[in-house]
Order: C-alpha cells, then structure tokens, then sequence
C-alpha cells in the first residue's frame, strides 16, 4: 500500500463473516490495483461457493440474535458506527481514492454522505410503526405490524464503494436484518474498512458480512440460497435483469437500482449560470462516473449558445491529474475499459454529424485519465444518446419547444434521474410532472441524500433506498387479528 495510515489495521486483506476475518480463499486470491498507476495496492481472498454459504449460515444465525434487539439497541449500535465512520474519515477516503480513483475531496465527501444514511437509519428504526386497523366486526381488533424480512444480501458497484453499501445496510441493520455484501473486485478494501468499524460499533458476530471473490460463483450462491430472503443490487441493467432470473426460484424480495439515461434540460427561461453550475456538479462528480449524472444535454435554443460558452470556460478550468492532489477535480476513470466506451461514443458522435466544442479525444492523457469534452449537434442516432457513457462527456443537443424538450428527455427506456432548469413557475410545475424518470431535479444538479427515497423507474429498477421507504425494503407486513374468546366468527 502506497499511502499511510493513522490506523492502518483498517486496510484489511481478508473477508469478514461470522465475526471472524477470513484470510485465505478457497479460490486464491483477487489482486487490487490503483487506476491512476496500475500499481498492484493489495489482494483479497477469492471466496470458494462453500465459504460464502458458511458465511450465510453464520448470518442466519446473527439475523436471530439481531432482531432480538430492542430498537434503541439497535440504533445506539448503528449510531456508534456513524461516529466511527467519522472519527476515521480521513482513514476512509484514502482507502477509497487509492481503489478507486477518485480526488480526495469527493472521497471526503462520499465518507460523509456514506455515513449519513447509518445516522438516518439508526433515527428510523425507532419509526418503524405498524397500525391498528379498525374492524367490522366489534369484537376484533386488528393490528399490523412490519417485521425484519430475514437474511439480505447486497451486490454493490465500484463507484461509490461506501455509499452504495450504506444505503443498504443501514437500512437492512436498522430493520433487524443480517446483511452479506458482495463489494466490486475493483474496490473491496472500502468496505472491509468498514467491517471492521461494524465489528468496532459493536455489531453481533453475522450480522453484517463481507464476502470477496467471482461475481458469478458468490452471486450463484446469493440467488441459490433459501436462507437469502432479500437481495439489493446496484450496478447494470444487464446484470440486473439475470439476477432477477436467479431469483425466481426462491421468490427473494429485490431491490434493483439499475443503469440510467439521464437527461438535463434547460429552458430558454432558465438561469444560465446556475444551470451551468449544476451541471458541472451533476456531470463531471466522479469523473462522470455515477449512475445519476446527466447523460444528454437538451438546451433551448435561445440559451444554447450561451450555456455551451459559460459550460466550455467552467469545465475549462477543471484540474485533472491524480487524486490525492487536493487541487484535482477530475481523476483517471475506473480502468481502460472505461476509456474506451468514451473513445467509442465519441468517435461515433463525430462520425455521425456532431462537433468538438471542448476537450480532446480521449486516450491521449496517460493514467486512463480524460480532459472534459463537450459535443454539441448531437443527435438521437448516436450511441451516446441511447448508451450511459460513464465518463466526462457531455453531448449537447438543442430543441426548439417545450413539448420538443420533454419528448426527447423522456426518448429513453431508462428512468432514474432527470433534471431541468426553468424560472417560469408553471412551467417548472408542468415539467417536474412530465419528465418520466424515479428523481427530478428542478434547478438543483444534487439530488442525493439520506432522507429521500433513491431510485428509478422501467428499465432503471424497482425498489427504494434512503427516506423511510428505505427500510420498508426490509420488512415484511404480518396481519393480526385478535377475536375474542366464545365470540362467533
């Protein structure tokens, strides 16, 4: 490891299940590398299918002992974990930067956020109402009562390594449930930094797990077991759609939080610079890599030349280098593969009609790092209009209409977020309505955060995370009716 720790036994080369680290896998062993160097940072055991279902047989019995718990039990724990989440932030984004790429800041930042959802699950668990229902019949009496569905699990992607596990687990812990996440290969060493803060805020030996190894092999055993009741999964639409698959035997409750369109829209009414603003906020976090950053500029053609200025000087003076340099607002992105989908959409847009308004084409730049583009003449036949790039590319299309606008944002099968910016109260009213997408930001490119629901609609998934739906994704409702001795039914 190329970095120094204040604590370095958080930096953990081994899984965690049943209270107990686990060193040696079954299969050997996953290399992790830096992508801004390729440096090998250090390896994880490659879990074999009978470890991983050791592992789930351990959380079955955690998931007993855990629901056991009183509510204000299981808050003080999660709040505990929050607090240490924070004691060790800086710990944390390091770890994180050096896997996955990010700058420091955001790194900073996503710690923050991360813990966020521990600290709004461990208050939501001392919310979790049921309700008395009244009968028809007098002498009845009719409760209902929301109940911790059993063992989840959770398949979680690389770009927000902390993040993505948070909303998950917060909830699911929250609820009474036992959780085994499944990390990327690319950034497992976020998470098991987090085990070990679990372990530290007093979690019961299988209540939350960190398993290590091939997606498919832990993935097959995932959707296999009966003791699994719930599995939450972030990451493509592809993959979502063959878990559901695997899934069906069981009948597992899902949550599936799957790839994105997003377009952002701006109004000839709208405020310029504070589109701009958004924009560069929404587009280039994370390099361009999150699943809700906006993917298709639409601009109004009395603003369009002007937002492409003010956009081209904003990204202009974006640094880009390696992460741990707190002036860097945009890194290398996650490996060479991503790379190339950029290259590939923006060779095709140009090919296909579109111009270079900022930017270069990506590969020069060493490090799998990329200058913001920006791309204007774009249109529908491009495979950047109908495919997420996933990088700091931003294609710009102008339209004429309102009802020109909304029906190109809406020209997508994907529907998580949406944005737009308009001054006009009714049309800001009109078009928050029309935009089909599970997340619409009305002037505000920052629509995250842990006391809202998360997620999409049609082919961006199902299911809810963060706000109180959140931990409802882990309950299960039980009807009682309670009669009355010698009454008739």
């Amino acid at each position: 490891m190329s970095i120094s720790l204040q604590d370095s036994t958080l930096f953990r080369q081994a899984c965690y299940g049943a209270g107990q680290w686990i060193d040696k896998g079954d299969e050997g062993t996953i290399e992790v590398a830096n992508p801004a160097t390729d440096e090998v940072i250090g390896v994880v055991p490659s879990l074999g299918q009978g470890q991983v279902g050791a592992v789930i047989a351990a959380a079955a019995e955690g998931f007993e002992v855990w629901k056991q718990h009183s509510i204000a039990e299981r808050a003080q724990v999660l709040r505990q974990w929050f607090d240490l989440m924070h004691e060790h932030k800086e710990d944390l984004a390091k770890i994180m930067t050096l896997e996955q790429g990010k700058p420091i800041n955001e790194s900073r930042g996503e710690i923050d956020y991360a813990a966020s959802y521990i600290e709004w699950f461990a208050e939501e668990a001392k919310r979790g109402y049921g309700q008395l229902v009244p009968a028809v019949k007098a002498h009845q009496r009719i409760v209902v009562r929301p109940e911790p569905v059993g063992v989840s699990a959770a398949i979680t992607p690389w770009n927000f390594p902390a993040a993505m596990i948070t909303r998950k687990a917060g909830a699911a812990l929250a609820a009474g449930c036992s959780m085994v996440v499944k990390p990327s290969s690319l950034t497992p060493f976020t998470a098991l930094a987090m085990a070990e803060l679990g372990e530290r805020a007093g979690l019961p030996a299988g209540v939350f797990s960190v398993v290590t190894g091939s997606s498919a092999d832990i993935g097959e055993v995932l959707t296999a077991s009966s003791t699994i009741k719930k599995l939450s999964f972030t990451g493509s639409t592809s993959v979502g759609r063959k878990l559901m698959a695997m899934c069906a035997d069981n009948l597992h409750k899902l949550s599936l939080e799957l790839g994105g369109n997003a377009p952002f829209v701006v109004f000839d009414d709208a405020d310029v610079e504070l589109a701009v603003k958004g924009a560069v906020a929404s587009k280039f976090r994370n390099t361009g890599q999150t699943c809700i950053c906006p993917n298709r500029f639409l601009v109004q053609t009395g603003v369009h030349d002007a937002f492409v200025d003010k956009l081209s000087a904003a990204l202009s003076e974006l640094k880009v280098g390696d992460g741990f340099d707190e002036d860097v607002k945009q890194t290398s992105l996650i490996n060479a593969g991503a790379v190339e989908k950029v290259q590939r959409h923006y060779d095709d847009a140009l090919q296909k009609g579109a111009s270079c308004a900022l930017g270069d084409r990506p590969g020069k730049l060493a490090h799998n790092r990329i200058d913001p583009i920006i791309l204007t003449g774009v249109n529908r036949d491009m495979q950047l209009w109908q495919e997420e790039t996933f990088g700091p590319l931003a294609p710009v299309m102008r339209f004429e209409t309102e009802q020109e606008g909304i029906e190109a944002a809406n020209d997508t099968p994907f529907g998580l977020a949406a944005y737009f910016y308009a001054q006009q109260s009714d049309r800001v009213w009109r078009v928050s309505e029309a935009l089909q997408a599970g997340m619409v930001g009305a002037n505000e490119g920052g629509i995250s955060n842990a006391m809202a629901p998360f997620g999409g609609i049609d082919q961006s998934g199902f299911g809810r995370e963060g706000g109180r739906e959140g931990m409802a994704e882990y309950q299960q409702l039980k009807y009682i009716c309670f009669g009355q001795a010698g009454a008739e039914g």
